[in-house]
This record gives structure tokens, C-alpha cells and sequence, in this order.
């Protein structure tokens, strides 16, 4: 597939929030997904405001990635965090050279393999939202180009995410977040009990939720709760998979 299709299908994809069915956090998980798969990136990371001033972890590629964002929060610290305080683009940071910076978070990201770090802002004018992290292994800078589709990827998401809270009620916002948050607990759970049960990594594990989902209608969230109750197996699951 040529790669100006993938684009436009990826942008048709995160600008497609007015749906019955809309799922935040499968939503921001696709937006960290698409952002590694069309740019020179391992990972991506994003937090997400709380209405309050206060960055939230809600959406990430890997667990190594997620244990970074945790880190950014707890030490008050971090490309994520001063992308979203600023509203400005983070690009091509060696994490080598940001030990006074960010001393906790520059060491910990190159103990995980990390060499340099980008972070986008979620935002529309004077507002921004969230903040999209991405990590690379490669010293290589990330061009210009690139650089554009993923601040491109997050303003469309950030437009669809305000459209969509606008149309159907202001008033829902920290509480769709609270709601997002429950639903990342839950399906970090989910992972665990699947992969236990299925004898599988993590990461498939949540990608066999994911299709499930995609695939029979129902949100990630009442997927996650089907397969902590037991009352949706590894079969069923696995069959779904099966039939991409």
C-alpha cells in the first residue's frame, strides 16, 4: 500500500469520533499505535489532562513505555510534561545530553534502550489536552517531514476528541476521563488474566481483545470485563483472531 493512502486512511480513521460506539481509550491507543507504525519511532506514549492541570497515562505501545510516563509523573519531569505545559513540540532530544534536564527521566529512558525522544502536543489553539511521546533507539534524527505527519496525527485527534465532547455534552468531560481511566485499570488486568490463561505475551493478549472487539461490535472496555469475569474464554478469542 502506498504510503500516502496509509496516511489518509489513518487520518480518516482518528477524525472518525462521532460514532455511537466511541471508545476513548481504544481511540488514544490507536493514535499511539498509528504514530510508531508511519514515523521512525519504537514507542509512543500519551498523557492525557484531567480537566485539573493534571497529566493522566492513558494510552501507550509497550509496558516498558508506560513504566517511563509513570516515571514523568512521579518525579515531575519529562519531555510529556513540559510539552504540555508549554504547548510546544519536543523534537530529535538525545537523552544523553539531558541529564541536568531531566536527570530521573533522561537515565531511566536510555537504561530501557532509549536514545532519543520526541513529545507532540494535543492541541487545538491556546488549548492543549494531552501530550503524545514517542522513543527511539536510533541517534538518527527524525525528519522534519515525519515530525509533521505525527503533529498532524495528534491535531486531528485532538479536534475529533474536543468535537466529539462538545456535541454530545460539556459537562462529560472529567468524567469520560475518570471513565478512560477505570477502563486502562481493567484492561491491564484483562491482559494479565488472558495471558495467564491463554499462555500468550501480554501484548498479544491485548491484541486478541482488540480484534475481538473491533469484530463483534463491543467496547475493549466490556471485552476486558467478559474476560475478568471468565465469562469469555482464550477460545473465542483466539478464533477471532484467527479469521483476520
Amino acid at each position: 500500500m502506498a504510503r500516502e493512502q496509509r496516511l489518509a486512511e489513518v487520518f480518516v480513521e482518528l477524525a472518525d469520533t462521532l460514532v455511537e460506539e466511541f471508545d476513548l481509550v481504544d481511540f488514544l491507543q490507536t493514535l499511539t499505535d498509528r504514530a510508531v507504525e508511519l514515523v521512525d519511532a519504537d514507542s509512543a506514549g500519551l498523557m492525557l489532562d484531567n480537566q485539573r492541570g493534571q497529566l493522566t497515562v492513558v494510552a501507550y505501545t509497550d509496558d516498558r513505555t508506560r513504566i517511563l510516563e509513570l516515571l514523568e509523573l512521579q518525579n515531575d519531569e519529562g519531555p510529556c510534561l513540559e510539552c504540555f505545559s508549554t504547548g510546544v513540540r519536543l523534537s530529535n532530544i538525545d537523552l544523553g545530553a539531558e541529564q541536568d534536564r531531566w536527570p530521573r527521566f533522561a537515565s531511566a529512558a536510555a537504561e530501557a534502550g532509549f536514545a532519543v525522544v520526541h513529545a507532540v502536543p494535543m492541541r487545538l489553539r491556546r488549548q492543549v489536552i494531552g501530550a503524545l511521546n514517542l522513543f527511539a533507539r536510533s541517534r538518527a534524527p527524525l525528519p522534519e517531514e515525519q515530525l509533521a505527519v505525527v503533529q498532524g496525527l495528534a491535531d486531528v485527534a485532538t479536534i475529533g476528541l474536543l468535537h466529539e465532547r462538545a456535541v454530545r455534552d460539556q459537562a462529560v468531560l472529567a468524567e469520560q476521563l475518570q471513565t478512560a481511566l477505570h477502563s486502562r485499570i481493567l484492561i491491564e488486568q484483562a491482559k494479565g488474566v488472558l495471558s495467564a490463561r491463554a499462555a500468550v505475551d501480554v501484548a498479544t493478549a491485548f491484541q486478541r481483545m482488540r480484534d475481538y472487539a473491533r469484530r463483534s461490535g463491543a467496547t475493549l472496555t466490556t471485552v476486558a470485563e467478559e474476560v475478568v469475569a471468565g465469562s469469555l474464554g482464550p477460545q473465542e478469542l483466539r478464533a477471532v483472531t484467527e479469521r483476520r
